[in-house]
């Protein structure tokens, strides 16, 4: 055991970890990792209610066997700066494109808000990464676009369309495309978590709105293009307000099950975020 992990919280943290009290402390050994890489780029400590939701959403996603699937991850809530809210929980750090985000665009309870124009993230990850039909794209959406726009997605236009998505239309609707050249009849668009997730060949699912719908499309192809997170590599930036995005493989071995438990993990996060704050 390291002498850091030996060291009470105020010591492991930069500038205090206030308001212990009676509460309890984070446990997860990942979850502290985190806090303690985002305590480094904010400069500051982490306040309890905020490291106890996030190590509860550790806690919760790995009991529900869907944190392993998580390949790229941001919590974009919660820390005290931008740079923190950019702290990977798993995966490479974003790419801010072009520095395009500043420190007014951040809400520590609502995430980042972009502007619909230029500003958006390169997760890292691209979409050839995760097999065909093995793979999920997962958002909470604090406040949804004002207008067409993709959430997350890795696209290809050349020599045809395809590719895996999550986007939101002027009329407010939740749209997919999922390793398919075809997209899914739209529903509507609801603030909250919106995810997709293909296990197999024949159909993948989708979840926003507490509701989770079965596409049968078969898959036709991967992207290789960049999964953005606020935009697609055509465009389409979004005004959104995010607070959290993961990329990786299927949820788990019935990947409806394990949709709806990210969602409960997630939102179950970001609404302890929001209590806390």
């Amino acid at each position: 055991m390291s002498l850091a992990s030996k060291l009470p919280w105020t010591h492991r943290f930069a500038g205090g970890y206030p308001g212990i009290g009676s509460q309890p402390l984070p446990i997860d050994a990942d979850a502290i990792d985190y806090l303690s890489r985002m305590a480094t780029a904010d400069g500051a400590g982490v306040e309890t209610g905020v490291a106890t939701a996030v190590d509860a959403f550790f806690r919760d996603a790995k009991a529900a066997g869907v944190f392993d699937a998580l390949k790229a991850c941001c919590i974009l809530a919660g820390a005290r700066t931008l740079a923190g809210a950019l702290v990977p929980v798993v995966g490479d750090a974003p790419t801010n494109v072009a520095d395009g985000f500043v420190e007014g665009d951040y809400s520590r309870t609502d995430g980042l808000t972009g502007d619909g124009a230029t500003t958006y993230l390169d997760s890292g990850r691209a979409g050839d990464d995760d097999l065909q039909d093995d793979c999920h794209l997962a958002l909470y959406v604090s406040t949804i676009a004002s207008g067409s726009s993709a959430l997350i997605a890795a696209f290809t236009n050349v020599p045809s369309a395809f590719g895996k998505q999550i986007n939101s239309t002027s009329f407010q609707d939740f749209f997919t495309r999922f390793n398919t050249s075809s997209t899914d009849g739209a529903t509507s668009f609801q603030a909250g978590f919106a995810g997709a997730t293909r296990a197999d060949g024949d159909r993948y699912f989708k979840r926003n709105n507490s509701s989770t719908r079965e596409i049968v499309v078969p898959s036709t192809g991967v992207s290789p293009e960049p999964v953005y997170v606020f935009a697609s590599s055509l465009g389409q930036v979004s005004d959104a307000s995010i607070a959290f995005y993961s990329i990786g493989d299927s949820l788990g071995s019935n990947p409806a099950d394990g949709l709806a438990a990210l969602d409960t993990a997630v939102t179950n996060l970001i609404t302890a975020i929001g209590a806390a704050l």
